[in-house]
C-alpha cells in the first residue's frame, strides 16, 4: 500500500486512519476507546478523524484524551464542523471549541460536515480565514456530490479544498461512476467513512459472501478485513475506519498491507459491481 496520497499544498494524506464515530458517548467504554487510539498511534497511524457533532463534542473530548502526552507534529487531526455552525463568527467558535476539546492549537484538517444554509462562498471564505489565522493547516468537505464538488471549485478559493470525505464501501459503490473520476482530476483524495460497511444494507449480505470468503481466505484475512483492502485497492482514497476496539485497529492495519491480485479484485467487483450509471450520494 502507498505511504500516503499527495495533497494539493504538497503534503501526505495518509493512507489509513482511524474513524471516531460514536467513540466516547459511554463513558464505561471511554478506556477501551483510548487505548485503542493508542494502539494505532503506537503502530504509525497518525490520521485521527472526528466531528464536533460526534457525542455533542464528546468524541473530540475522546481523543484529545489519547493524544494528551503525543507529539503534536506525529499527528494529522482532522475534525469537522456542523452546517448550522459553518458562516460567520459561529465558524471560529466552533472551531476554537474543538481545539480546546482535542487539546491542541491546529487542526490538520478541518472539514464542512454537509452543505447547509450558508452560501459556498462564505464557508469557504471563513475556513481561508481560519488557514490564515494558522488555526487550521488545510480544509476540506464532507458529503458533497459532483454537482456541490463543481459549485465548490466556482467560487473564490474552492479550489483550495484538500479532501471530500465520504461514504464508500463495497456494497456503497456509487462514487465509482462519476465523483471519484471528477476528484482524481481534480488532484483531491477521497477520504472514505466506513470502509467496513457499517453503513448500509449489504453489510450482512458482504459477510457471509461465498465470493468474499474465498478471496479472504486466499489472503489470509477476514471478510472484514477483505472489505478494507477493496477500498484502499483505488489509487485515490484513503480510509477511516472507526474501532473502539485495540484488536480491531491492529486487523485493520494489517489489511492495509494487503495488495489484491486484479484478478481478486474482478471477482469481488463482480460480485458486488459498482453502478453503471449515476446514483444519490449515500449518506449516514
Amino acid at each position: 500500500m502507498v505511504e500516503g496520497l499527495k495533497l494539493k499544498d504538497g503534503s501526505i494524506l495518509p493512507r489509513l486512519g482511524m474513524g471516531t464515530w460514536f467513540l466516547g458517548e459511554n463513558p464505561a467504554k471511554a478506556e477501551e476507546e483510548i487505548d485503542a487510539i493508542r494502539a494505532g498511534l503506537d503502530k504509525g497511524l497518525s490520521l485521527i478523524d472526528t466531528a464536533e457533532m460526534y457525542g455533542d463534542g464528546k468524541s473530540e473530548t475522546l481523543v484529545g484524551q489519547a493524544i494528551k502526552y503525543r507529539k503534536r507534529e506525529s499527528l494529522f487531526l482532522v475534525s469537522k464542523v456542523l452546517p448550522t455552525n459553518a458562516g460567520d463568527d459561529r465558524l471560529e467558535k466552533s472551531l476554537d471549541a474543538s481545539l480546546k476539546r482535542l487539546g491542541t492549537d491546529y487542526l490538520d484538517m478541518y472539514l464542512y460536515h454537509w452543505r447547509g444554509s450558508y452560501s459556498l462562498a462564505e464557508t469557504v471564505y471563513r475556513l481561508e480565514q481560519m488557514v490564515s489565522k494558522g488555526k487550521i493547516l488545510r480544509w476540506g468537505v464532507s458529503n458533497f456530490d459532483t454537482e456541490d464538488m463543481e459549485e465548490l471549485l466556482s467560487v473564490p478559493g474552492g479550489e483550495n479544498c484538500c479532501v471530500n470525505q465520504v461514504l464508500y464501501h463495497l456494497g456503497s459503490r456509487g462514487i465509482e461512476y462519476d465523483l471519484l473520476p471528477l476528484l482524481k482530476d481534480y488532484g483531491m483524495p477521497v477520504m472514505a467513512y466506513c470502509p467496513l460497511a457499517q453503513a448500509g444494507t449489504l453489510r450482512d449480505q458482504l459477510l457471509s459472501s461465498p465470493v468474499l470468503k474465498a478471496v479472504a481466505k486466499k489472503y489470509s484475512i477476514t471478510v472484514v478485513q477483505l472489505l478494507l483492502a477493496f477500498v484502499l485497492h483505488s489509487e485515490n482514497v484513503c480510509a477511516i475506519p472507526r474501532s473502539g476496539k485495540a484488536g480491531h485497529v491492529l486487523q485493520n492495519i494489517e489489511a492495509a498491507s494487503i495488495e489484491l491480485a486484479e484478478e481478486d479484485y474482478k471477482k469481488i467487483s463482480e460480485a458486488f459491481p459498482a453502478p453503471d450509471h449515476k446514483t444519490p450520494l449515500d449518506v449516514v
